[in-house]
């Protein structure tokens, strides 16, 4: 989580407590960019009502509140608890390898930095994907990005 992202969470706290801040990022140097959830959903009023409780935030940056859509952001150890068993999308910091299945020939698999597959578990430290090649598990310090497929 990025410096700017826990400064959003807290402001948010205080006046939208059910607001849950899953990913705020900067996009080409001016453009902030906050994806938000609710328990009752996210609606326009919600996004209007968190762009003006960020007022300062614009005048540095051109700002966009929505909701996460059906590609929301992993960005915490709960987010990947909560879609155990869904495909999703891991990105990592550099490239690392699969675990090589049994069924698979002895070399070992590429190297590279983009995952997709079935969350399969989720712990403090990190979570474990089923990809193509095989078992990987990334701790969240290594992630990059991630997102949920849509199914």
């Amino acid at each position: 989580m990025t410096t700017l992202q826990g400064e959003i969470e807290t402001r948010l706290a205080r006046s939208e407590p059910d607001v849950e801040v899953l990913l705020a990022e900067v996009v080409g140097g001016d453009c902030l960019r906050v994806y938000i959830d609710h328990p009752d959903g996210v609606t326009l009023g919600l996004c209007e009502r968190v762009t003006m409780l960020l007022g300062d935030l614009r005048e540095r940056y051109s700002l966009e509140v929505s909701s996460p859509g059906s590609e929301r952001p992993l960005t915490k150890p709960a987010h990947f608890r909560r879609f155990v068993g869904r495909r999703a999308r891991v990105r990592t910091r550099g490239p690392r390898a699969a675990a090589r299945s049994r069924d698979r020939a002895a070399s070992a698999p590429p190297a590279r930095s983009s995952f997709t597959g079935e969350l399969v578990a989720a712990s403090e430290e990190e979570v474990t994907l089923a990809a193509d090649g095989g078992m990987v598990a990334i701790p969240y310090a290594d992630i990059r990005r991630s997102n949920l497929l849509e199914e």
